[in-house]
């Protein structure tokens, strides 16, 4: 809508008020597109009134039209629009054609839009000859350019949200009387019982047996859902009114059976998975907890250190389960992951004498799951390498993950401690926790251990278009 506002302000002579009253009118263009099966456009005349700018366009999901690559915001002479010229003169509907691409013809429909100050603006439906002397496109026609009429002040976008192919459409003359219906319509219609709609009154007995128990004659648009017998519809009642008299309905009916059916299966999906990560953390504890049992009753140091760092391990693996059992299975993120592990660090692996100051900062980033694990392990061992080699001889120490959200996903780790040793090269480390994050990091996050520049793209991932950097 801002676009619009730019555009209009730079082209045309339009006021603050006029330009609202577009901006209103813009959010019924998907629904009349569907409606109408055909490409709106909103043409406006320029400063000079020698062209036309395109100001809006919506493309219709109810039939296919092949697309010719004009843009919002592009101008046109008037002189290559003979059509819309001959609206603007007489100000009354038009019909006519003009050429879409490579020699085809489409037909233009074109309603001008007027108000006290004069002309305004052209609404086209532009759709194929064939659409155009369809049976009943004329009824639809008419139902859209009812539509542009007058705009509700306060619109329920909500309403006319867009439809689909398989949505039934529904008219009514200011009778109620149903004066055409679409075969998606019939369809749906069919299969309540109902043998025939054009001619009835939409609230008879015999249309709302079925799926009303009450008639609901308003002059507000109305939403339902119901359920009629093994059928799941939903049903949008949309008056057109004028000065308080009823011109017209549209009612749109979906068929949300195997909609409903497959969210109810996505739900149970959820509902397992959730309950086995919480399974899987659960398990994870246990094996820590044996493995704590076992570097007690150890008298090695080695022994008891090297099961301690695998019982972090294992509990950084839980605390990424923890969050998918919370928050479902497709994303995590990485902030509250990451504080888990510092504060878990903190609690299970630091001398109770020493003070570690930890924070995370940046933006808030959130990863596919299926990267969640790998995460957790490689901040879990550069928490634990900057514990036990970056802070020796002191009783404090502060560590700070950065992440950043551009052309790559960042996770930049640091920490106040000494430093890595002259000449250190991770490359040529043999370290189990080096070994652990370089086949994380190069493997399953497919970046090379502190060399971001080598990083591979993972545009193949479904649910992420972006490489991530780990670096210390």
């Amino acid at each position: 809508m801002d676009d619009f506002g730019t555009l209009a302000r730079a082209h045309t002579t339009l006021t603050a008020v006029q330009q609202e009253f577009f901006k209103r009118l813009l959010v019924l263009f998907p629904f009349l597109a569907d409606l109408a099966h055909a490409r709106v456009r909103l043409y406006l005349q320029t400063k000079d009134r020698k062209a036309f700018v395109i100001a809006a366009q919506e493309w219709p999901r109810t039939v296919y039209l092949p697309p010719d690559g004009t843009a919002e915001g592009r101008v046109i002479r008037a002189m290559e629009e003979p059509v819309l010229c001959h609206a603007v003169e007489s100000r009354h509907f038009i019909r006519g054609k003009r050429e879409w691409n490579y020699g085809s013809m489409i037909d233009m429909m074109v309603q001008p839009l007027v108000d006290g100050t004069g002309l305004l603006g052209l609404v086209c439906f532009e759709t194929t000859s064939e659409m155009a002397q369809s049976d009943g496109y004329e009824h639809l026609l008419s139902a859209a350019r009812l539509l542009l009429r007058n705009p509700r002040r306060h619109l329920n976008a909500e309403m006319f949200a867009p439809m689909s192919a398989s949505d039934g459409i529904v008219l009514t003359d200011q009778y109620n009387r149903i004066t055409f219906a679409t075969t998606a319509a019939l369809r749906i219609f069919r299969v309540l019982g109902v043998g025939s709609l054009v001619g009835a009154h939409l609230f008879d007995r015999q249309i709302t047996q079925h799926i009303r128990k009450e008639s609901q004659e308003t002059s507000r648009p109305w939403e339902r859902e119901i359920e009629a017998g093994a059928l799941i519809i939903r049903e949008r009642n949309l008056p057109l009114m004028e000065g308080g008299h009823l011109l017209s309905r549209i009612v749109i009916v979906s068929d949300l059976t195997e909609v409903r059916e497959k969210d109810k299966e996505i739900k149970v999906k959820s509902a397992v998975i959730q309950e086995i990560h919480h399974r899987v953390k659960n398990n994870l504890q246990m094996i820590a907890s044996l493995l704590r049992m076992q570097a007690r009753r150890s008298k090695s140091p080695d022994v008891k250190d090297a099961l301690q760092e695998s019982v972090n391990r294992i509990l950084s693996i839980s605390v990424v389960h923890e969050f998918l059992s919370e928050q479902g299975e497709k994303t995590i993120n990485v902030g509250e992951v990451a504080r888990h592990i510092f504060n878990l660090v903190a609690m299970s692996m630091v001398d109770r004498a020493f003070e570690l100051h930890s924070e995370c900062v940046g933006e808030t980033l959130v990863l596919p799951s299926a990267y969640a694990s790998s995460i957790g392990l490689v901040l879990n061992e550069l928490v634990l390498n900057a514990t036990e080699h970056g802070f020796e001889g002191r009783s404090s120490g502060h560590i700070r993950l950065t992440l950043g959200d551009g052309e790559a996903y960042l996770l930049d780790f640091e920490d106040d401690g000494i430093g890595l040793p002259e000449g250190f090269q991770p490359e040529k480390q043999r370290s189990l926790g080096i070994s652990i994050m370089r086949t994380l990091i190069e493997g399953d996050l497919g970046d090379p251990l502190r060399e971001p520049r080598g990083r591979r793209d993972m545009r193949d991932h479904p649910d992420s278009e972006k490489g991530i950097k780990v670096q210390s």
